[in-house]
């Protein structure tokens, strides 16, 4: 199985992507900054070495001379061993001494002053497959009867520029070394006090008790503050879940406990005894009782599936016409044998809503057999619209108005003598209120009996 992806993982890679992104824009930078450093300090060095040539070029037998001092190349060498070269031109480009023939800036010289003063041009050269750093300084004759123009030209390889660019980048990448490890250090221990409260979170979950479904009670920041209450409603929602259950647990072995008891009364009464004509008395018994037990514990069922808050079923298009002849005709027999006359008054086309058919038809098996058991001898299932309305109707002798909210509890009988169980309306109240339809008990139109109505205001036509 594969593990989890770790959150303080991915929050050093996300965080740490930028980083080294920056340092490399760093390292890039401080590189240039380097070399721009470097060309600056050999540049004046090149400045240094064309004056010094250019203040010891003399006119001397018709012709410009050169009396080279050796500092002035000697300031370019450096330990690096770069090969230094210089020419001396005349102002018409002829070659007058030097050690090479350097090439001349061919670009036009638009750093030459008007008044013919001293310039001095930079570039970067490959002559003989060497890479060069030229310097060319234009300059002229400063005797008051001759002012001959000249070019001094000199250039040096790049091992000085390069080593002192090196020089410069490592002491950059000692400082830029220090700071990444400082951000690094800093970045851990900020992702540290910033999951220091998720990892409380979860030692307070895992201590718990696991039978204890109380809310969690300790600070945390307001995002994973929003998870705690996250976790309290879900918690809320398991206690709603566990007091159902404990709830249903109670009211089936209390309701349950008489009947039981009373099967094993007549079995041991009835074994006792050896006459026929008692046994089959007490079998009697014991099957009316058995048939009330299971009709106790189906309908105890659903009234727990009815009152959990976490079972909602999603809704589905059923025909209500339908659904009344189908539940007539599955309780006619039991009718009939008790003498009961059952009838449903439906229309043939279709009366559509969006509805859980098991509950409906929960609900109208409990309306049929209220009526039953209570003393009915007309019962009539009726389904109309505008709102669609599924009814029974009995001619039994029906509910006080002071009881009808009472008999809607759980377990409460509203006569005495009545066969029923005391959930068959409460079983119908919770299945009204699942399907948002309102629930209404009041005498029939002949001013006896009771009618039972859910109507529905979600209909489809």
């Amino acid at each position: 199985m594969r593990r989890p992806a770790s959150l303080y993982r991915r929050l050093m890679t996300w965080l740490l992507l930028p980083l080294l992104g920056l340092g490399a824009l760093m390292l890039i930078q401080a590189y240039l900054d380097a070399r721009h450093t470097a060309d600056r300090a050999f540049d004046r060095l090149l400045e240094a070495a064309t004056l010094a040539i250019a203040d010891r070029v003399q006119w001397q037998d018709d012709q410009l001379w050169l009396d080279l001092p050796p500092a002035a190349l000697e300031m370019l060498a450096t330990d690096a061993e770069e090969r230094v070269f210089y020419a001396l031109y005349d102002g018409d480009g002829d070659f007058i001494t030097g050690n090479a023939r350097l090439p001349g800036d061919t670009r036009p010289d638009l750093a030459r002053d008007s008044k013919g003063g001293d310039t001095l041009l930079y570039r970067d050269i490959v002559w003989q497959s060497l890479a060069l750093r030229q310097g060319i300084r234009h300059s002229r004759l400063e005797d008051w009867s001759l002012r001959e123009r000249f070019e001094v030209r000199v250039a040096h390889t790049r091992e000085g520029r390069e080593a002192l660019t090196l020089s410069l980048l490592r002491g950059n990448l000692a400082y830029i070394g220090a700071m990444a490890t400082l951000a690094i250090a800093a970045l851990l221990l900020a992702i540290r006090s910033a999951l220091a409260p998720l990892t409380r979170l979860r030692h307070a979950i895992r201590a718990r008790d696991p039978r204890t479904l109380a809310p969690l009670e300790l600070p945390l920041p307001r995002e994973l503050a929003e998870l705690r209450e996250t976790v309290n409603d879900l918690l809320a929602r398991m206690r709603r879940v566990r007091a159902n259950q404990e709830r249903f647990i109670g009211d089936a072995s209390h309701q349950l406990r008489t009947p039981l008891a009373g099967l094993s009364t007549r079995a041991e009464l009835a074994l006792r005894q050896d006459d026929p004509a008692v046994w089959r008395r007490a079998l009697e018994a014991m099957q009316a009782t058995s048939a009330s037990t299971a009709r106790l514990a189906g309908q105890l069922l659903s009234l727990t599936r009815l009152d959990n808050p976490e079972a909602t079923p999603d809704l589905a298009s059923l025909d209500l016409n339908a659904l009344a002849r189908r539940v007539t005709r599955d309780a006619w027999a039991g009718c009939h044998r008790a003498g009961i006359d059952l009838g449903v008054e439906a229309n043939d086309t279709p009366l559509m809503i969006d509805g859980v058919d098991w509950q409906l038809e929960e609900a109208l098996t409990n309306l049929i057999d209220n009526a039953r058991r209570y003393g009915a001898q007309h019962i009539t299932v009726r389904v109309s619209d505008t709102p669609p309305t599924l009814a029974v109707e009995d001619d039994g002798p029906g509910i006080e108005e002071d009881q009808r909210l009472l008999v809607l509890r759980p377990f409460y009988r509203g006569r005495d003598g009545g066969e029923g169980s005391g959930l068959g309306l409460a079983i119908v109240d919770g299945i009204a209120r699942g399907h948002k339809a309102r629930l209404t008990l009041e005498p029939t139109a002949a001013d006896h009996g009771l009618r039972v109505a859910l109507h529905f205001t979600g209909d489809r036509g």
